[in-house]
């Protein structure tokens, strides 16, 4: 009896010297694991929406040597009554609004600040959007209904063979995959998991063998098509997607603070959702879009591709919010009226017409419920009429 106890006693102390050896050997890994498990606790989800880069491997996205581009400040505006009460109920961490180019209103809540870099989440898809509208206006990816396969063949026999650039900046891939993010086994899920523990988002795109509906044929928002997107940019190129963004649009547009990307394990940016900076700088941003892709002078993005990348082009149901290369447009949209969205609360707002951007960012965990995006869309509109 003893000797079985003292056998079974090695065995137990040679488990624990296992698991911690595994412990120490995979720290990183499993830490990032366990960040991903509690991103979105209510308890932890402000502190981790600024502060990815704790938790996440990142890459910095070089903003260059000139001068930091103004944001002159107009007259302090008063807000519509509906604002505060919306602010709170909604978890908005951060709210700029830019009238004319000028700053009329910013404000910061639950504890963040102005310096903080907040994640885009899908936001981030709306500046790959602008990297692709150059790379196509310069004829680096001259043809949009060239098939993705043409410049990653690693997707030869994928879901994604037969579908085209287009159908892929459209959300028309076809491609089967569940964006539940409150489901723990959903495709979603399942990527953020990759990233955490170092895997590579090409191989996970690549073994992707379903396809759902015929490519172009059916709007189905899957935020993996936006990666397909990055491997586009990153085989018609060379080069990685957070230096050319950089140097094409970011380093031309004297951004205030050095954003970053989230990682997977290969270095490859997180480009569906993983560029964090400024709220200030998200408006930037919205404000060269509104100016027609043109920035102190600059033609950043070419003004053909503003236009086009915010036109509903995608085949959404009709009555639905539009969607068109990376860009939402609003039902009852005014023309000029688009936005860039992002999960939990994240937006760039742009109402040509009346030259207003409003940059919010937030940590709403209850962003999915009936009625939640509409609110928003109208608090935005709200604002903006009230400028007038």
């Amino acid at each position: 009896m003893k000797r079985i106890l003292k056998m079974m006693l090695k065995v137990v102390l040679g488990l624990a010297v296992i698991a911690v050896v595994l412990g120490i050997w995979k720290r990183e890994e499993l830490g990032r694991l366990q960040a991903v498990l509690t991103l979105f606790n209510e308890d932890r989800i402000v502190q981790n929406f600024s502060h990815m880069n704790a938790a996440f491997l990142t890459r910095d996205v070089a903003i260059g040597d000139g001068p930091v581009s103004d944001l002159p400040p107009g007259a302090d505006m008063v807000l519509p009554t509906a604002v505060a009460p919306w602010i709170e109920a909604r978890n908005v961490t951060a709210l700029v609004v830019l009238k004319d180019g000028a700053l009329r209103h910013e404000s910061y809540h639950l504890g963040t600040g102005a310096d903080d870099l907040r994640i885009s989440w899908s936001v981030a898809k709306s500046f790959l959007s602008a990297l692709i509208g150059i790379l196509h206006h310069d004829g680096t990816i001259p043809d949009l209904d060239a098939q993705v396969t043409q410049y990653v063949p690693a997707l030869q026999g994928s879901a994604y063979d037969g579908a085209t650039i287009r159908n892929v900046l459209n959300m028309a891939s076809g491609v089967e995959f569940d964006e539940d993010y409150l489901a723990f086994f959903s495709d979603i899920n399942k990527m953020g998991r990759e990233v955490a523990l170092g895997g590579s988002l090409d191989d996970f795109s690549a073994g992707l063998e379903t396809r759902q509906f015929t490519p172009g044929e059916t709007w189905q928002y899957v935020s993996i098509d936006t990666h397909i997107i990055g491997m586009v940019v990153r085989g018609a190129t060379g080069r990685d997607v957070a230096d050319l963004l950089s140097e094409k649009v970011i380093a031309r547009m004297g951004f205030e603070a050095m954003p970053h990307y989230v990682t997977d394990g290969d270095g490859t940016a997180f480009v569906l959702g993983g560029l964090n900076m400024t709220t200030r700088d998200y408006a930037r941003f919205g404000l060269m879009f509104a100016n027609g892709g043109t920035w102190n002078d600059q033609q950043i993005v070419p003004e053909e591709w503003i236009t086009a990348s915010t036109t509903a082009s995608a085949p959404t149901e009709a009555g639905e919010t539009g969607y068109g290369y990376q860009w939402w447009i609003p039902v009852g949209a005014a023309p000029g009226e688009y936005m860039a969205r992002g999960v939990y609360g994240q937006y760039i707002y742009i109402d040509t017409a009346r030259d207003v951007v409003i940059a919010s960012n937030a940590a709403d965990r209850k962003f999915r419920e009936d009625g939640v995006s509409q609110q928003n869309i109208a608090i935005f509109r709200e604002i903006a009429a009230s400028l007038d």
